[in-house]
């Protein structure tokens, strides 16, 4: 088949696919990812979606309550840790699957929303060529932006990416934060929250504005729903202030407004706020009776970030705000955190501690597993050390600055767990599969 001919039925599989989705609810997305990928030769496409905890890939059918009543003959839930399509999802590049007879072979797809891990695609075809994974990306591409649309109004992607229910504060929370990675050549952004079915009083926060990157952190007294609406204001009251332009000294002052008038110095919140010029690598931040945010330098050593810290916001002590400075090196890795991070302790009440988890991002990034890969593996040794049962909330957010001049794309992609712009091709058995 000529690559024009094979250009056209890849425009038509894209083509119908879009068209399709602006009417369609989630229910009807894996019949009509089947249909559409057809024009390419594809003979199955199954949609895997990754639970709240990423542990697991769970089927998306179309059928039941959370839209993944078992299909017969396919396995519902995949382990992310130890399985073929687990190693795709973590390492974000195609990987080879089982044979799949005379329909040729079944082939693991990531599914990335820009850089937000979605899940996985197994598709089964007979063709495996270059071309063959262009279109295998591409639509993966599209079903996570389908995906994506459609979550946030969908009872069954609910249900379905979560092995347990949530209490009334992480209902509110884990709709309130961004996506937990995003990347743009400047920075690489990721978070990670925990317990995830249970948080209440941690919240995170990015956004851009030119060439500024503001971060922001923010744990809220107490372990309960209050904690959560406490986080709630916090964050909103921040958003707005920054949204009108406010510096960073003015938006913790707002925030404190905010809350006093709510609670009356009954409830309050710690954070950390900061502003990234991305080109100049100069850290502008406030600490807001928080821990101080850690410095990763050079893969190989770590600091702690200084600046006196002001009293947290809602309990209206009036201690000054003092707005720090701070310059950056290129591939520096900024690191916001709450304590139920180091905090957490085992059953020797031995401290999961800053040493332990500074080491840990170190040594899990030099092995060159993509950001977010990392911060999953981290939260699941921080809940490994407390037995699976955190006491408080964990959360931390990472950001990456690669530099004063927007890194090459690989490099961005690399770090973020996407693949990059001419990949070497899949992999197979851990091994690059070359084109």
């Amino acid at each position: 088949m000529s690559d024009r001919c094979r250009d056209a039925q890849g425009r038509r599989m894209l083509a119908g696919l879009l068209t399709a989705s602006h009417l369609m609810p989630l229910e009807l997305l894996p019949s009509k990812a089947a249909e559409h990928a057809s024009a390419v030769g594809f003979s199955q496409v199954l949609i895997y979606l990754a639970d709240l905890q990423r542990n697991v890939l769970r089927l998306l059918t179309g059928e039941g309550m959370d839209a993944g009543r078992h299909a017969a003959g396919e396995e519902a839930e995949l382990n992310i840790e130890g399985s073929v399509a687990g190693r795709a999802y973590q390492h974000g590049r195609i990987v080879a699957g089982a044979p799949a007879g005379e329909e040729g072979q079944h082939w693991w797809v990531p599914l990335l929303d820009g850089t937000e891990r979605v899940g996985v695609l197994r598709v089964t075809t007979t063709e495996a060529d270059a071309r063959a994974w262009e279109d295998m990306n591409l639509l993966a591409a599209m079903i996570a932006l389908i995906v994506d649309s459609k979550r946030r109004s969908s009872d069954s992607h609910a249900r379905l990416t979560r092995t347990r229910p949530l209490n009334i504060a992480a209902e509110m929370q884990w709709h309130l934060m961004p996506p937990r990675t995003y990347a743009d050549g400047r920075v690489v952004i990721s978070a990670a929250m925990e317990p995830a079915y249970t948080i209440s009083g941690d919240a995170y926060d990015y956004a851009t504005a030119g060439d500024v990157v503001h971060l922001s952190i923010f744990d809220a007294m107490g372990h309960d729903t209050a904690a959560g609406l406490t986080a709630n204001l916090a964050m909103g009251a921040c958003r707005n202030s920054r949204r009108q332009g406010a510096g960073l000294v003015e938006i913790t002052e707002t925030i404190e407004e905010v809350l006093i008038e709510q609670y009356a110095r009954r409830r309050y919140a710690t954070g950390i706020l900061a502003a990234l010029d991305t080109r100049t690598g100069v850290l502008t931040w406030v600490n807001r009776g928080h821990h101080p945010p850690v410095i990763i330098r050079g893969g190989r050593w770590h600091t702690h970030l200084n600046c006196r810290p002001a009293h947290p916001m809602g309990t209206g002590l009036g201690l000054p705000v003092t707005l720090c400075r701070d310059q950056l090196e290129p591939g520096d890795r900024l690191v916001l955190y709450t304590d139920g991070i180091t905090e957490a302790r085992g059953a020797n009440d031995e401290e999961f501690g800053l040493e332990r988890f500074s080491d840990f991002l170190i040594r899990w990034h030099a092995d060159g597993l993509p950001v977010p890969e990392t911060l999953r593996r981290l939260v699941h040794a921080v809940l490994d050390h407390h037995d699976g049962r955190l006491q408080d909330d964990a959360t931390v957010l990472f950001c990456e600055w690669l530099g004063p001049v927007a890194a090459p794309t690989d490099q961005a992609a690399a770090l973020a767990g996407l693949p990059p712009d001419e990949p070497t091709g899949p992999t197979h058995e851990g091994r690059s599969v070359s084109r």
